[in-house]
């Protein structure tokens, strides 16, 4: 939101349409839907929805902010968990869904780990800083590869994300990406033992 006084009632009953006429669109036909077809579905113009919202990035990033915290403190939680690997591959599948909860969304979130001017970047840097914390611990157990970076792993995920997006049937997107966390493992975890889906 990027208004810094409270809203009278009527902004914020159209704040509240726009977001949720958002949703469903973006639901429907991915991040690149028509804003001036969620303006109209919520019943304003489309300068109502950029004085709220004035990039499309804004209103992804709205949309997304209460997903974004869950995995922050997800990932405080899970540094407690006993298993550091189960801990990071529980963290990953929360991410993955996070990142494919819209078609077109793992593009527009790659893309802005990079980009500081992006509305989504201080978001994927909170995720790339709450990655790195479980990536280290299962490095220091000696179960995870230590030449793989966290933004190199977060980008191996949008990607099994996409592509499993395009598999026929369900669990494609899951499947792929425990054939990459199974790679990415060390050698003598995966001799001993290989965690791709840890539950």
């Amino acid at each position: 939101m990027t208004d810094a006084k409270p809203m009278r009632a009527d902004a914020r009953r159209n704040y509240e349409r726009l977001l949720t006429e958002a949703r469903r669109a973006f639901a429907e036909r991915g991040v690149d839907a028509s804003l001036e077809d969620v303006a109209r579905s919520a019943g304003v113009g489309i300068g109502t929805l950029y004085r709220h919202f004035p990039t499309r990035e804004d209103l992804v990033e709205t949309l997304l902010r209460e997903r974004f915290d869950t995995q922050a403190e997800k990932a405080r939680e899970l540094l407690l968990a006993e298993d550091p690997l189960k801990a990071l591959y529980a963290w990953l599948v929360g991410f993955g869904e996070t990142s494919a909860v819209y078609r077109g969304l793992t593009e527009m979130l790659a893309d802005a780990f990079d980009d500081p001017e992006s509305r989504l970047h201080a978001s994927c840097a909170a995720m790339r800083d709450a990655a790195s914390q479980l990536v280290d611990r299962a490095q220091a157990a000696g179960v995870f590869r230590t030449d793989v970076t966290v933004q190199e792993l977060l980008l191996l995920l949008h990607g099994a994300s996409w592509a499993g997006s395009h598999l026929p049937g369900e669990g494609g997107t899951e499947r792929l990406m425990a054939l990459v966390f199974t790679g990415l493992q060390t050698s003598e975890q995966r001799g001993q033992r290989a965690v791709s889906a840890p539950r």
